[in-house]
């Protein structure tokens, strides 16, 4: 359960797309069943909180991959491909690039990110990019359950990893604080 009036206390007044957003999370650690841990429930809403730019929406990267590579018809070895209409930038609530990544994400959550790229964007989907990712180390090869064990303020720090090294670690780290208050 998730207390929404600790949320307002910690985080200040709430739109009702950040509630929405919150619950799409909530709601898909509870349907995917592979979360039990408050702790890293905690830890992915702060992520999300952040890489949303506290908005809890499923966002499309600024520039949309403008002068990175993944931003054109090139994969992340490197080799281009032409046959599909897409580009591969950031989408979601942490940001899933490269025509590998959405190949491998898609496979695992049964769902065609190839094709259909946008679907990254969906409430459901996105939860789901980002509970798989963080739980079997699919973004940067490291895993919640290498960090989180405690939910001190230390390991949600170096839980940062996970997604994008150390930027903004300490920021995550007390929105992790704050959101594992409202988790009852």
């Amino acid at each position: 359960m998730f207390d929404f009036n600790k949320m307002r206390t910690n985080f200040g007044t709430l739109r009702q797309t950040q509630v929405d957003g919150v619950n799409a999370i909530v709601k898909a650690v509870n349907e995917m069943q592979a979360v039990k841990n408050p702790i890293y429930l905690a830890y992915m809403l702060a992520t999300a909180w952040h890489e949303t730019a506290f908005t809890m929406q499923p966002i499309a990267e600024y520039g949309k991959g403008r002068g990175r590579k993944y931003g054109t018809n090139t994969d992340i070895d490197g080799s281009k491909y032409r046959n599909l209409p897409f580009t591969y930038y950031g989408r979601g609530y942490v940001q899933l690039t490269w025509l590998t990544n959405y190949k491998k994400m898609g496979e695992k959550l049964g769902v065609d990110l190839v094709n259909n790229p946008d679907l990254a964007l969906d409430y459901d989907i996105a939860s789901k990019i980002m509970i798989q990712g963080m739980l079997d180390g699919s973004f940067t090869g490291v895993k919640l359950s290498t960090f989180l064990k405690r939910g001190d303020r230390q390991e949600f720090v170096k839980a940062r990893r996970i997604i994008n090294g150390n930027d903004k670690a300490g920021n995550i780290a007390d929105y992790a604080v704050k959101f594992l208050d409202c988790i009852i």
